[in-house]
């Protein structure tokens, strides 16, 4: 089927339209803050063959690039054919989905004329899925909470009773869960009718032939982009540490091969395993990795299964950037979140003009859980803390931004008004921005107690606590960070408890700088 050019930019602008309405709709409905104000979700549309099609504005690139792998790891287990109208499929297996069990996949598929055509996916971090919570000290993938493998949810437009009995059985606030999956289905039903619509409208019995026109100009497009750049390996590294001292070294090298129009990016010479819960599955470390070099060729084109397929990724099975099972992986966005920063600094050879300099990294996540006065139990869905974003060429670092995940801080009124915690300082970070032609953006100081007369348990993943974020081109170093409890240092992965009066306070690390100060940036 030829497609007319206006006909074809009216059916894509119609297909991201869909699938940011399916976003909102979710945001709207979910009972997490982490999705409802963070934004810490994805949304897309695929194809019969599970191939990403279109992607909503608002997301995060490790959802969302893992999502666009996920699918077809669900259909390979529930092919279309096998589907009947009312199935909803279900999974958190983190080492097919987005790396950690908390992350909660929903594929709904569309029907017409008896047939699955399309597919609506979500991705969204959920409160609670039993086990160890949103850190980093359990032992094992088993420890981190429940595994829910891939499964019906909803069958024949009834629900899967024993699949819903054994998972609000296993968390801590199952209205929560529930409700959560609840708004996942939802959205996936705006999706569809949207979808159903936009087919009769236009005519179209399925969108095969519509996702064959958008895919491949995709690809044909990015290969050309990558078709620019010279050909070569170039390579880097960064260090990560950790609140107990721990290192982290991420090696890359970047491939470039013009001829084919394709990029490989290997990490090989990366660091073993963590005993830690900060390993990153293959599929998390393909999300960030693509996101980066994408965000350097050409960030303006589509985000689809075509787009990424020139980037290749390899990593050292069973090491830090390719976790298998058991390996536990619940704070992976520790690592995930950090690898852009060795990739930009190899991607800084090939096109210096957009470069930039290293960053904070990942998030600072947080935690709390407890009991009120009276007994009952409270635990907050997780909320985040960014730092310094690394300065550019032509432009000073972001100051508190959450590069590269772009999920948004949850507001303090609304993490006081879940459990009952009080901040007593939010506010930027001044001087922690490394110095240079461009300066890098400052971090941010955070401080807060929990309001209760029992002890308290605090969740929390830091990191850059002794390496700070490199400059670049002669650009300074930015401001390591800090995480204390009462101003003394804490050096521990695992989960801590706390008791009433105690104080938290996080210092997040500056952006590196751009270019030494005397030099003026290239053209």
């Amino acid at each position: 089927m030829a497609f007319d050019p206006i006909e074809l930019e009216v059916l894509w602008q119609s297909l991201i339209a869909t699938v940011n309405e399916q976003a909102r709709a979710l945001q709207r409905a979910a009972f997490s803050p982490i999705v409802r104000e963070a934004g810490d979700l994805a949304n897309a549309v695929f194809d019969q063959r599970g191939r990403m099609v279109a992607q909503a504005v608002t997301g995060t690139p490790g959802h969302i690039n893992s999502l666009a792998r996920a699918a077809t790891a669900l259909l390979d287990e529930y092919p279309p054919e096998s589907l009947v109208e009312g199935d909803v499929l279900i999974t958190n297996d983190p080492y097919k989905t987005a790396g950690q069990l908390l992350d909660v996949t929903v594929l709904y598929p569309v029907f017409r004329g008896g047939k699955a055509i399309a597919f609506f996916g979500s991705t969204i971090h959920h409160t609670d899925v039993g086990g160890y919570g949103i850190g980093a000290g359990a032992r094992d993938v088993f420890e981190e909470g429940l595994w829910i493998p891939i499964c019906k949810l909803m069958n024949a437009g009834q629900r899967n009773a024993d699949v819903w009995r054994f998972i609000l059985s296993n968390v801590r606030q199952p209205d929560h869960m529930s409700g959560d999956l609840h708004a996942q289905m939802a959205s996936g039903e705006v999706g569809a009718q949207r979808l159903l619509s936009l087919c009769k409208q236009h005519g179209l019995d399925d969108i095969e032939a519509l996702a064959d026109e958008i895919i491949e100009r995709s690809e044909a497009a990015t290969r050309a982009t990558i078709r620019e750049l010279p050909a070569g390996t170039y390579h880097a590294r960064a260090e990560l540490d950790l609140a107990d001292g721990s290192r982290i070294d991420i090696v890359c090298a970047v491939t470039v091969d013009p001829v084919l129009g394709e990029i490989l990016v290997d990490y090989e010479g990366s660091s073993g395993a963590s005993p830690y819960g900060i390993n990153v599955v293959k599929n998390y470390t393909h999300a960030y990795t693509t996101f980066a070099v994408r965000s350097v060729l050409n960030p303006e084109l589509p985000n689809n299964h075509g787009s990424l397929a020139p980037i290749k990724v390899e990593a050292p099975v069973g090491s830090i950037v390719n976790a298998v099972s058991p390996q536990p992986c619940t704070a992976r966005h520790v690592v995930g979140m950090f690898l852009p920063n060795a990739l930009l600094k190899a991607l800084a050879q090939i096109k210096p003009e957009q470069a930039m300099a290293e960053g904070s990294g990942a998030v600072w996540t947080m935690q709390v859980s407890g009991n009120y006065d009276d007994g009952r139990p409270f635990i907050t869905a997780m909320f985040t803390y960014a730092g310094g974003v690394g300065a550019r060429a032509h432009k000073p670092g972001l100051s508190a931004c959450s590069y590269p995940t772009g999920v948004a801080a949850v507001p303090v009124e609304v993490v006081e008004a879940s459990a009952p915690i009080r901040f007593h300082r939010k506010s930027l970070r001044t001087g922690s921005g490394g110095r240079g032609q461009q300066i890098g953006g400052m971090g941010q100081t955070v401080e807060f107690s929990v309001d209760t007369t029992r002890p308290w348990q605090l969740n929390a993943v830091t990191s850059r606590l002794a390496v700070p974020p490199e400059g670049i081109f002669g650009g300074g170093a930015g401001a390591a960070g800090s995480f204390t409890v009462n101003g003394d240092a804490v050096r521990t992965q695992q989960r801590i408890t706390l008791q009433p009066g105690d104080r938290v306070s996080l210092e997040l690390p500056g952006g590196g700088g751009y270019g030494a100060a005397e030099e003026a940036p290239p053209a």
